[in-house]
C-alpha cells in the first residue's frame, strides 16, 4: 500500500510517497507562495503530488489516500482548515479541494504538530507507546498529544497548544496575546531572545563573554546555538543562558507530564542537536519537579527521531 503525505508550511509544500512500512520512497517540494488565493496553493499541491507519484512509477489509483499536515486549526472530521494565521485559510475546505484536483480516493487533514506527534508515535521515538507527547522547539513551541493511538485535539480541534500554557505569570508578552507563555521562554526564538538579553546585561555589568566574539559583536547575529557553543568553551554567561533556558523548558515539560503521564515525551527542533548537553540536565530538572516519584513508572524523555520528515510521515499515517 502507498500513501501520500503532504507537509504544508508557510514557505514550502513538501510531499512524499510513503509505503506501509512508513518509509518515504520519494519526496518533492514546491514553494507555497502563501500570499495568494488558497485554491492556487491547493492546485500546486495537487501538481507536486502527481509529479512525485509518477516519479515512483505509480498512478493515483495506487494511492490509498492523501494526508495533509497543515498549520492552524484543522477540523479532521470535516476536512476544513478553520483558521491558519500564516496562510489564507479561513473555513477553507482543503480536503475536498485536493480530492477534486488530485482525484485521490480520500484526503485526511490534521494540525501539523499533531501529525508530527503521530509520526513519532507510529514510527519514531515513541513507537509502541500507548500514550505519548511531542513538543517541537522552533520559531514557536508546538505540541502534539497521542492518547491510546489517537491524536488528541479537543472537541473543537484546537487542543494541544502546549506552547501557550503560562509558566511565568505576567511574564514576557506572547504573540498569542497572553503573557508568560512557555513558547516565549523555551522556543528557539525564546532562547535567541534570552541570549540577547544576557549579553546586554553582561555589557552593562562589564562582564566578558565569548558570545560577543561568536556574534562578531552584533546581537542581530544571535541564534539558538550560540549560548551552547559558548558554554562548551567554559563561558560563564553562556552557561547562565543555557541553565535558564533548561529551567524554563523543564518547568513546561514537568507540567505536561503531570497532566498526561505519557509513556514517552519526545522533543524535536534544532536545539536537540545539542543532545546530552541538553538532555542530561533537562531530565534532572524535570524529574525534580514531576509529581510521580520513586517507585512509580516514569515517563521517558527522548529526542524525536523523525526530523524534517515528521510532517510527511505524520500526514501519511492519518488514515491509520
Amino acid at each position: 500500500m502507498y500513501y501520500l503525505g503532504i507537509d504544508l508550511g508557510g514557505t514550502n509544500i513538501a510531499v512524499g510517497v510513503v509505503d506501509e512500512s512508513y518509509k518515504i520512497i520519494k519526496k518533492k517540494s514546491t514553494p507555497t507562495l502563501a500570499n495568494r488565493d488558497g485554491k492556487l496553493i491547493i492546485q500546486d499541491m495537487a501538481n507536486v503530488c502527481k509529479a512525485v507519484v509518477e516519479e515512483c512509477g505509480l498512478t493515483i489509483d495506487d494511492i490509498e489516500y492523501a494526508g495533509i499536515a497543515t498549520p492552524g486549526t484543522a477540523n479532521s472530521d470535516t476536512g476544513v482548515v478553520e483558521y491558519a494565521n500564516n496562510l489564507p485559510f479561513k473555513n477553507f475546505p482543503i480536503a475536498d479541494l485536493l480530492k477534486e484536483y488530485l482525484g485521490v480516493k480520500k484526503v485526511y487533514i490534521e494540525n501539523d504538530a499533531n501529525a508530527a506527534a503521530k509520526a513519532e508515535a507510529i514510527a519514531g521515538a515513541a513507537k509502541g507507546a500507548k500514550y505519548s507527547v511531542m513538543i517541537t522547539l522552533g520559531t514557536g513551541l508546538g505540541g502534539g498529544i497521542v492518547l491510546d493511538g489517537k491524536v488528541y485535539s479537543g472537541f473543537n480541534h484546537a487542543g494541544a497548544e502546549l506552547g501557550h500554557i503560562v509558566i511565568e505569570k505576567d511574564g514576557k508578552q506572547c504573540s498569542c496575546g497572553r503573557k508568560g507563555c512557555w513558547e516565549t521562554y523555551s522556543s528557539a526564538t525564546g532562547l535567541t531572545n534570552m541570549t540577547k538579553e544576557h549579553v546586554l546585561k553582561a555589557r552593562k555589568e562589564g562582564r566578558k563573554t565569548i558570545i560577543e566574539d561568536l556574534l562578531n559583536g552584533d546581537l542581530n547575529n544571535a541564534n539558538a546555538r550560540v549560548a551552547f557553543a559558548a558554554m562548551k568553551q567554559g563561558d560563564e554567561v553562556g552557561k547562565e543562558i543555557v541553565d535558564e533556558f533548561i529551567s524554563y523548558l523543564a518547568c513546561g515539560i514537568a507540567n505536561t507530564i503531570n497532566i498526561f503521564q505519557p509513556n514517552v515525551l519526545s522533543i524535536g527542533g534544532g536545539v536537540c542537536n545539542e543532545k546530552d548537553y541538553l538532555l542530561v540536565p533537562l531530565k534532572k530538572a524535570v524529574f525534580s519537579e514531576t509529581y510521580t516519584k520513586e517507585g512509580t513508572p516514569q515517563c521517558e524523555i527522548q529526542i524525536a527521531e523523525m526530523g524534517n520528515d515528521a510532517g510527511i510521515v505524520g500526514a501519511a499515517v492519518l488514515g491509520l
